[in-house]
């Protein structure tokens, strides 16, 4: 273990001698980072067990560690490895005292998705921040470095130190399918400012940042879970559009990137995906950009990576193109093996394989993983979820609420003129820990500020059923509050806020995730609409504020919302956001 008062120099000497002492299989396994089932890392329940037989070939996370020495374990919440805050961290420590156990003792790096928003792997208690695009609506570098900071101190504080987040991939194609509100916005240097912010955020809470996905993935039309994208920017347009956010966390020092599973022609025309690519990986992100870090990979289940070559070329491939660590492979003992087999033959030479391990231990020292992993830096019950965090969550959070329409000035709405409300639409499933479908969070916020509110969720495709049961439910109400989530030119949630519309109760339209919806619903006569840019409870509670005007709209719109019928017009440009007209100001 390194001593806390060593100096840079002594800390490479440190760990050039803690990989010297590595046998070959050891080094190898500090390249992958694995997830694995349970919430303790010796005795998880016996369907965990069952799990990671099925998948991996060992009972639990201690088994994997000491079978493959792996030097990552990576935490989701449907792996059951995340929820009571004391229990992640008893997982954390048991994973820690595996990893200090082998033959050559070495921690791990434990990570997770913790990107806020639609994308949050640890839920309540913990503190749940606006999203990205939420974020940049707000625009505060400010507030997204804060937010980032309390995120990363509570994730510190369960023993995870290694965040994939913040995403820096700049959102110009409003029919991307995965990125989304997951980005700051459209405006490259906007999202190069904020993308700083979160990875200063992060590691001044002492865990490691991870900017993703590069080159970039925002402007795609398919999702690099289930298929190959491809972006056809030139190389101009990639320096111009994708490549700041990366550039500016290069020199900010950020400590790990992540690839996309996206084909690039313009940066390599083999075609191969970014995380296979030499050219992309080696030449433009080290060589041109300057990197020295670690190159983590998305993880190599999803089916962007695996359609061109087999899963036992996969982790060789993105070594050779320059990548470090290797997320969740499908097939663990496959992917090791190759690697092993791969050094062994001479196809990778162990000098190669060493540069991966001597950047990722260089990653745990200045972490202080190597001085001592089990150093409780921060007490958990006083620090996750801490009420001075959630205030903190509330008041950026109010920041960041757009209002895109107010007819005839409706909004803001009292309890003495709009008294009764009904909240109706969308139910996507929540994030980890949000409590329950968005429309009771909403008409729930709406009743802690003394309306009368009603809740009837009638789901993102709503049968018409549905649609009838809503109509009726308006019967006698003062206004009626229909979540959005990603309306389609042709789907059941443009009839849904039609026919509430035609009711002629008041219609207020809350786009929840993507803030395109308002430009699916010309001419249907809503009254109002504004973008929430998330559905968890934080983000929900300050659209509620705004209608209910205790705060003003000051968000935004951090991406531009065009025309539904000629993409080319803009129905609203990036920037735009209505404010209240009160008489006497």
């Amino acid at each position: 273990m390194l001593a806390p008062a060593q100096s840079a120099a002594d800390s490479r000497s440190s760990v050039e001698q803690l990989v010297s002492r590595m046998s070959l299989e050891e080094k190898v396994g500090q390249l992958f980072v694995m997830r694995v089932y349970g919430h303790s890392a010796t005795a998880p329940d016996k369907a965990d067990v069952d799990a990671n037989l099925r998948e991996i070939g060992v009972r639990n996370a201690a088994e994997l560690i000491r079978r493959y020495h792996v030097g990552g374990i990576i935490y989701f919440a449907w792996a059951h490895n995340t929820g009571n805050p004391q229990r992640i961290t008893g997982l954390s420590r048991g994973i820690q005292r595996a990893g200090l156990a082998q033959p050559t003792p070495v921690p791990l790096l434990i990570s997770t998705d913790q990107e806020h928003g639609a994308v949050a792997r640890v839920g309540r208690p913990a503190t749940l921040m606006p999203g990205a695009m939420a974020l940049g609506a707000g625009g505060s570098r400010t507030d997204a470095c804060e937010a980032a900071r309390i995120a990363g101190e509570e994730l510190a504080a369960m023993g995870i130190n290694q965040n994939y987040a913040p995403v820096a991939d700049v959102n110009v194609n409003p029919a991307n399918p995965v990125i989304g509100v997951r980005s700051f916005g459209a405006d490259p240097c906007a999202v190069a400012g904020l993308v700083v912010a979160q990875v200063k955020g992060y590691q001044s809470a002492g865990i490691a940042a991870t900017v993703k996905h590069f080159p970039g993935h925002g402007d795609t039309e398919s999702d690099s879970h289930h298929a190959l994208p491809t972006i056809r920017h030139t190389r101009e347009q990639w320096d111009e559009l994708d490549a700041p956010p990366f550039r500016a966390a290069v020199a900010a020092g950020v400590d790990s990137i992540m690839t996309a599973h996206i084909v690039v022609p313009s940066l390599d025309p083999s075609e191969d995906p970014a995380t296979l690519s030499r050219p992309i990986v080696t030449g433009v992100l080290r060589e041109q950009l300057g990197y020295e870090g670690v190159v983590v990979t998305d993880a190599l289940d999803m089916a962007g990576v695996r359609q061109k070559y087999g899963d036992d070329r996969v982790p060789v491939l993105a070594l050779k193109a320059g990548c470090d660590q290797l997320l969740n492979p499908p097939n663990l003992d496959l992917a090791w093996s190759a690697v092993l087999t791969a050094v062994r033959s001479g196809e990778l030479t162990e000098q190669r394989l060493d540069q991966s391990v001597m950047r990722i231990l260089r990653l745990k020292a200045k972490l202080g993983l190597l001085r001592d992993p089990l150093a409780a830096r921060r007490e958990v019950l006083g620090t996750v979820g801490a009420e001075a965090h959630l205030l903190t969550a509330d008041r950026i959070a109010g920041r960041t609420t757009t209002l895109l329409l107010n007819e005839g000035g409706l909004l803001p709405i009292s309890r003495r003129s709009h008294p009764r409300v009904l909240v109706t639409g969308a139910d996507p499933a929540s994030p980890s820990g949000t409590t329950g479908p968005p429309t009771a969070a909403l008409a729930r916020a709406f009743a802690e500020l003394g309306f009368k509110a009603t809740a009837l969720p009638t789901g993102i495709a709503p049968t018409a059923a549905n649609v009838e049961e809503a109509v009726t439910a308006a019967a006698g109400m003062d206004v009626v509050v229909v979540a959005t989530y990603n309306i389609a030119a042709d789907g059941p949630q443009r009839i849904l806020v039609s026919r509430m519309a035609a009711t002629g109760v008041p219609v207020i339209t809350v786009a929840i995730r993507n803030p395109y919806d308002i430009a699916q619903l010309s001419g249907f006569g809503i009254a109002a609409s504004l973008a929430a840019y998330g559905w968890t409870d934080v983000e929900l509670r300050a659209a509620v504020r705004v209608m209910a005007g205790r705060t003003e709209p000051v968000g935004r719109l951090p991406v531009p919302v065009p025309h539904a019928e000629d993409p080319a017009r803009m129905l609203y440009p990036i920037g735009f956001g209505a404010m209240y007209r009160r008489s006497g100001v």
